[in-house]
């Protein structure tokens, strides 16, 4: 009996080294170890007849064979690799039903009948009564994916741990209900309470997620200071684009005065070139009036920096522009923000009246700006006519 034991031994751990993929996690040697492992301890402390015990360890070792050619419906691979290799091994043919009848007893979904089966099954679902259970069950849900089998969230293998535990599984052994159903029953309540976890954090998280929305939804100041900011970035970027083409304006006009006075100008004082002095004129001329709407535009106003409690408090000064609070003490200044920050019509006010003024501002500047271009441009238009017509009446 032992003989025929170890052989099995044997040709079970060199069959999964040769035709066993890696991607079997659960479904391995290892695991075989352990059913029978659990098959002679189950054994050991019940009263069964001697002779069933071959039988029962033939099973436990050949049980799983079938995982090297079939996923489902391994069970009856299991049978014909284990009948094949017992008559190999000249065993009886009761013997070899016998066995081949234990390892279709292992099938999740069947009723074992008798304490033989019930042993053999219990075996194989020993992992469900002790402390191992979550690293092996982890194991399995791997195998399933890698296999393609099912692919299942944290939530769901959580779920489907309990279902089979509490729906499809029990133990059927004097043995296996005494030493291995406590802990079964307390890896099930660890898998309750992780489940009541998850959804008391789901349900909190859901509520943070409405309570966010509702107070999206229901706080119009979000949408009232993002159209303030957005639009006095349009209007800062206005400002630069003005002083910007003010500064183009006049670096070119500098150049060409420069230019004029340089070249131009001294050439003047011979008798040939006296035909030149007006067009020379009315070029520097409108070239200077552009410099000078050139700096205007882009001249900063100066303010007294200074205001009055009563201003603040009849709501006539705007702190929010530099100009206004420069020259006061920090004492004041802290005072009179405090006095804004405590009436929220106050900020919104100060922040129209912001824009009001950056609004003049920007008239101002553009008003100018446009002013500058045109004469700018007259006085080239002028300039070049003038050229022409000394040129040609000269």
């Amino acid at each position: 009996m032992n003989n025929l034991i170890e052989k099995a031994d044997k040709f079970v751990e060199d069959l999964f080294k040769e035709k066993l993929p890696n991607t079997f996690i659960y479904h391995n040697y290892q695991h075989t170890l352990r059913v029978v492992k659990s098959t002679k301890e189950i054994i050991d402390n019940s009263e069964i007849n001697v002779k069933e015990e071959e039988p029962l360890l033939l099973a436990a070792w050949l049980h799983d064979t079938g995982y090297t050619q079939a996923y489902r419906g391994h069970e009856k691979k299991s049978a014909e690799i284990a009948e094949s290799f017992l008559k190999k091994n000249n065993a009886t043919p009761e013997l070899i039903e016998k066995v081949k009848q234990y390892i279709m007893a292992t099938n999740f979904n069947s009723q074992p009948k008798g304490l033989e089966e019930e042993i053999i099954r219990d075996a194989d679902s020993s992992h469900f009564g002790k402390d191992y259970f979550e690293e092996t069950s982890e194991l399995l849900r791997q195998e399933l994916e890698m296999h393609n089998i099912k692919n299942f969230t944290n939530s769901e293998w959580l779920q489907e741990n309990i279902r089979v535990l509490t729906e499809k599984h029990q133990y059927y052994t004097d043995y296996a209900i005494k030493e291995w159903q406590p802990k079964k029953e307390e890896n099930l309540l660890e898998l309750i309470e992780s489940k009541h976890k998850r959804e008391k954090k789901l349900k909190k998280e859901e509520h943070k997620a409405r309570m966010k929305a509702k107070f999206k939804n229901d706080n119009p100041e979000r949408s009232i200071q993002t159209l303030f900011r957005i639009t006095l970035r349009n209007h800062i970027k206005l400002s630069d684009i003005a002083d910007t083409k003010a500064n183009i304006l006049l670096s070119v006009n500098a150049i060409i005065i420069s230019l004029a006075i340089a070249n131009l100008i001294p050439k003047l004082e011979a008798a040939s070139n006296k035909h030149l002095l007006i067009p020379s004129l009315i070029l520097i001329l409108f070239s200077v009036a552009s410099v000078i709407l050139s700096i205007m535009s882009t001249r900063p106003n100066v303010t007294s920096g200074e205001f009055t409690r009563d201003q603040v408090k009849n709501r006539e000064v705007n702190l929010l522009f530099f100009g206004n609070y420069h020259k006061m003490p920090f004492d004041q200044f802290k005072w009179a923000i405090n006095e804004l920050m405590e009436d929220k019509d106050y900020v919104y006010e100060m922040l129209m009246l912001d824009l009001h003024l950056l609004g003049k501002v920007l008239h101002k500047k553009y008003l100018l700006l446009r002013l500058t271009y045109t004469v700018f441009m007259v006085g080239i238009i002028i300039s070049v006519i003038a050229f022409i017509l000394a040129f040609y009446l000269m």
